[in-house]
């Protein structure tokens, strides 16, 4: 066990030394935002009576890799499988780089591998939330890879 500020846990998961599920990750990318815990107490107290929104992510696959899609995105459908028992399966013969190329309203994290993720967020976050720092695993400096 060792405790990590959110872009030092970052870096150890692109180094592999660690590893996260998509959902944690882009929570990374979220806490990326605040430099301190103070500054994130505040902004949690601030915004904590503006409320919150069920998310439920639905998998998308392309031919190279997977998007998961989030609210907001273009393409997260109207009415989500939110208890599975629906069994919708969203696919394409698309690579995940022509998903991108192709789109222009983005909240979803594209997953190419076990270990490479990439968070891609261009819409308004509802009840004053913070969006994710847009960072992709593959990249060393996550300030310009977008």
């Amino acid at each position: 066990l060792q405790w990590s500020s959110p872009p030092e846990a970052i870096e150890c998961f692109k180094s592999q030394e660690i590893w996260f599920a998509p959902p944690q990750f882009y929570e990374l990318c979220r806490l990326c935002n605040f430099s301190s815990l103070h500054e994130l107490h505040k902004f949690s107290s601030d915004r904590a009576l503006e409320g919150c929104e069920r998310w439920m992510p639905v998998m998308l696959t392309a031919s190279d890799g997977s998007v998961q899609l989030l609210p907001g995105d273009e393409l997260y459908p109207e009415d989500p499988d939110y208890t599975g028992e629906k069994k919708i399966i969203m696919s394409t013969d698309k690579k995940v780089e022509n998903l991108m190329k192709d789109g222009s309203v983005f909240h979803r994290i594209v997953i190419k591998s076990i270990n490479s993720l990439a968070v891609y967020v261009n819409i308004q976050a509802k009840y004053k939330h913070m969006n994710p720092l847009m960072i992709n695993s593959d990249c060393s400096d996550y300030s310009i890879c977008l």
